[in-house]
C-alpha cells in the first residue's frame, strides 16, 4: 500500500483516529487506585461497541484484548488481567480502532495516585519527546529528523530510548512502512511527503534501553526493571503544520 494516502483514505483514517482518541480519553478517567487492568479492558470493550468500531489489537497476531495496559517497568503490550493498580504506579494505555477498514492508533502513560518525582519527569519528558518528534513530521523532511528530535529530548533529560521498538505508518493496516525509530540522525532515512499518516510513539526508560519479553509472549519490560513510559499519536503530514489526528479534547 502506498505510504501517501488519498483524501478518501485520510478521511477514513481520521474517523478511526477520532474514535481511538475518544476511547483513550474515557479510559483515562478510569485510572485509579485498586482498579484492575481487566476492569479497564472491560470499559474499553463497552466503548468500542457503543461507538460501533472494531478494536484494532484484538485478534492481531493472536492477541486477545482490545487494549494494551503496561504498568511500571512494562514498556508495551501489557496484558489486561487481575493486577490491581497501586498508588504511585504508572500505566501505559494503548488503544487502536478500525473504522471502515482503516486504523487509528494512540497511547498515553498515566499516573496512578501520587507518583514519584522521577516518574513525573519520565512522563513529562516522554510527552515532550512525542511533540518534538511530531514537529519534525514535515513534507520534504526526513524520517531521521523525527527520530533525532525524540532521542535528543530523552538524552537531555537523562532517559534512554527503547531501540528495538518503533513507530510506524498507519492506514489500511495497523503497522505499515515506514518504521520510525526513536533514535537517529537528521537528514537520514525516508523522505517525508504530504499525505503520509504516521504513528509516532516514543518509549523512554529511566534506566538502560534494553528490553525483554515475558513468558506470556507479549509483555515487553525493561531489562533492568526500571520505569518506562509510552506516548503515541497518529499524525498526518501536510504541506504545512502536521495534523495530530488522535489529538484529544484535553490537549487542545
Amino acid at each position: 500500500m502506498s505510504q501517501v494516502k488519498t483524501d478518501a483514505e485520510i478521511d477514513k483514517i481520521r474517523k478511526a483516529c477520532r474514535i481511538a482518541a475518544e476511547i483513550l480519553a474515557e479510559l483515562k478517567s478510569c485510572i485509579k487506585v485498586d482498579i484492575t487492568t481487566a476492569e479497564i479492558e472491560a470499559v474499553a470493550i463497552r466503548l468500542f461497541k457503543e461507538k460501533d468500531a472494531i478494536p484494532a489489537f484484538m485478534g492481531y497476531r493472536g492477541y486477545k484484548y482490545a487494549t494494551c495496559l503496561s504498568v511500571n517497568d512494562e514498556v508495551v503490550h501489557g496484558l489486561p488481567g487481575s493486577r490491581k493498580l497501586k498508588d504511585g504506579d504508572i500505566i501505559g494505555v494503548d488503544v487502536g480502532a478500525i473504522v471502515d477498514g482503516y486504523y487509528g492508533d494512540n497511547a498515553e502513560t498515566f499516573p496512578v495516585g501520587k507518583i514519584s518525582v522521577e516518574a513525573k519527569r519520565l512522563l513529562s519528558t516522554t510527552r515532550n519527546a512525542l511533540y518534538k518528534g511530531i514537529a519534525e513530521a514535515k513534507d520534504g523532511g526526513h524520517l531521521g529528523d523525527i527520530s533525532f528530535a525524540i532521542e535528543s529530548e530523552a538524552k537531555k533529560n537523562g532517559f534512554s530510548v527503547v531501540r528495538d521498538l518503533y513507530g510506524h505508518g498507519v492506514g489500511k493496516n495497523l503497522h505499515e512502512d515506514p518504521l520510525i525509530p526513536n533514535y537517529g540522525n537528521k537528514g537520514t532515512g525516508v523522505m517525508l511527503k504530504a499525505g503520509m499518516t504516521l504513528a509516532i510513539e516514543p518509549m523512554l526508560n529511566v534506566g538502560g534501553h534494553e528490553i525483554k519479553t515475558l513468558d506470556d509472549g507479549w509483555t515487553i519490560v525493561t531489562a533492568d526493571g526500571s520505569l518506562s513510559a509510552h506516548f503515541e499519536h497518529t499524525v498526518l503530514i501536510t504541506k504545512g503544520v502536521p495534523i495530530i489526528m488522535t489529538r484529544r479534547e484535553s490537549e487542545k
